[in-house]
């Protein structure tokens, strides 16, 4: 099989770089590899494998009118938390795109987003083990102006596995109102008009109620529509989107059959010197995968954004929100940003910035829940009241201020209090309450070398109550970076999480070498979030771009 696909994939790649002139090669390669040991106070995992590993290795060419690329991916003894089906080797992403005068059409693996996501939303996300592509057609117009159209067609890939009983089609249009009304554009306003179709065909599955012989009468055809409009004028910025989804019975939503929706509204202003952003979503059953009975994170289409801050301190990261697109939530984000000028009481010599920004996620209210032999399958699922909430999800208000104390010394602090409701978000373990400090100092020694340090605290009487985080790194630039930090589980289990790694950069290479321990606990990003098992062991990770 892997001889069949690397075949036309170095066929195809040697005819487009023949057939062109002026082509540029560009590509990456990237391997992440960890030695496990045993760690009996940690409880790690025992691994058969001595070395696991993530190798992915991209190439493209391109040129005027044709381009074409690959990724191999080597994922046979995979990093720890990954699911049993990630695991394999191959040609997962071949393409050949061919563009002349605002016309694009690709064959082969590729990405899509229509407006924010609602309804489709294919990416790859290697952290997480998320590669959604579709294998098929698309085609891109933009040769009329302001009008931008998109039509597709294909089936997912799910890990190794591009199956057959599902296809998906597709077709997204942007029209932009100022090319063609003169008062938008003489004012520079740009306002843009969007809609979006998505098709999932697949064929039955024998679905049956539990304890009964009746079996679910499942859609072959599932729509989802969206409409947005965006307006944008100097700095305000004011979005709205609304989606809807057909009968979609999955194992996300119990089998039920309620229609699915989601509407976004958002505002953003900024100038100079501040900023503002103010979001609310409402979404409802909004879960929509290429096949119905899969669950954790693969074969989805589309994708909800995430109404809370990603945060990269460790220990503001500790409990990290992932959206629920089944049953759906209420979910706001606000966020202020203002520099205090230099030279003023609060600003000082430097200036002074200060954000502020707010989280706030709530479950649906559901009421009159039907039931069918004590099992949702097959039923309407229950009422929801549109305005009226459920219960708290998530809360997230962090204060951060950035102040460069002088020259050389620079100075981040961060306050946060949050309420991470783990029942929710895990499955157990009912509503977590902490407050979180954060110091980062960062001091420049000369020219070429600067400390920066990190100090955490979080308070918590819940869970694993009270955490404790220091970090110390030596940059040497431009080539050394040299880092120690430890995790410390001080309310509870007593147990440290060190680290220790040296990291070098010379051109076009990166390579990271380091030993120690790993926390069990979620990978997220943009709202979807991954398990990850605790380990130990020497870590090492090489990427490379040409």
């Amino acid at each position: 099989m892997k001889k069949s696909i690397l075949i036309p994939a170095i066929a195809v790649m040697s005819l487009a770089a023949s057939a062109q002139k002026g082509v540029t090669v560009h590509g990456s390669v990237q391997s992440d590899i960890l030695f496990p040991e045993k760690d009996y106070e940690i409880g790690t995992e025992t691994y058969k494998d001595k070395v696991l590993t993530n190798t992915y290795a991209d190439v493209g060419l391109y040129s005027k009118y044709v381009d074409a690329g690959l990724r191999v991916e080597y994922l046979q003894h995979p990093l720890p938390g990954f699911e049993p089906d990630f695991k394999g080797w191959g040609v997962p992403n071949i393409y050949v795109k061919g563009k002349y005068k605002g016309f694009e059409l690709t064959a082969g693996d590729f990405y899509e987003q229509f407006g924010s996501g609602f309804i489709l939303r294919t990416y790859e996300e290697r952290s997480l083990g998320i590669d959604n592509s579709i294998r098929g057609g698309r085609l891109k117009v933009n040769a009329m102006r302001g009008l931008r159209v998109t039509a597709l067609g294909g089936i997912q890939r799910r890990f190794w596995d591009w199956s057959t009983s599902s296809r998906v089609f597709g077709g997204d249009a942007e029209f932009d109102l100022n090319e063609y009304i003169a008062p938008l554009s003489r004012r520079n306003i740009i306002w843009t008009l969007g809609a979006s179709y998505v098709l999932k065909n697949e064929d039955k599955d024998d679905i049956m109620v539990p304890g009964t012989n009746f079996k679910l009468n499942l859609p072959q055809n599932v729509s989802a529509f969206d409409v947005r409009t965006h307006f944008y004028r100097g700095g305000l910025s004011l979005l709205g989107e609304f989606a809807w989804k057909g009968q979609d019975p999955s194992f996300d939503n119990n089998y039920t059959y309620r229609h699915g929706n989601a509407l976004m509204l958002s505002a953003a202003y900024s100038k100079t010197g501040w900023s503002a952003l103010f979001q609310v979503k409402r979404s409802e059953d909004m879960a929509f995968r290429s096949q119905r009975s899969m669950k954790m994170t693969s074969a989805f289409l589309n994708n909800m954004p995430a109404f809370a801050y990603q945060h990269t301190y460790a220990l503001a990261a500790l409990y990290p929100y992932a959206t629920q697109a089944a049953p759906g939530e209420w979910a706001f984000q606000g966020a202020f940003a203002y520099t205090f000028k230099r030279k003023t009481a609060l600003g000082g010599k430097y200036g002074t910035k200060l954000k502020l920004n707010v989280s706030y996620i709530r479950g649906l209210h559901t009421t009159d829940k039907e039931l069918f032999h004590n099992s949702l399958y097959g039923t309407s699922g229950g009422h929801t009241s549109f305005f009226k909430m459920g219960e708290l999800n998530y809360q997230d208000i962090n204060l951060q201020l950035d102040k460069k104390i002088t020259k050389d010394f620079h100075l981040n602090f961060m306050y946060m209090n949050q309420r991470y409701n783990k029942t929710v978000v895990e499955g157990h373990g009912g509503m977590v309450n902490s407050n979180i400090l954060v110091l980062e100092p960062k001091y420049k020694l000369s020219k070429n070398l600067t400390l920066r340090g990190e100090f955490q605290y979080l308070f918590s009487r819940q869970d694993q109550k009270d955490w404790a985080y220091g970090l110390l790194e030596l940059s040497i630039l431009p080539y050394l970076m040299v880092s120690v930090s430890d995790q410390w589980n001080c309310g509870d289990t007593g147990i440290h999480y060190y680290m220790a790694t040296v990291t070098g950069n010379y051109r076009r290479n990166r390579l990271m070498l380091g030993y120690g321990r790993t926390r069990a606990g979620y990978n997220c990003s943009g709202g979807v979030c991954r398990y990850v098992p605790a380990s130990r062991g020497f870590q090492l990770a090489y990427s490379y771009n040409f």
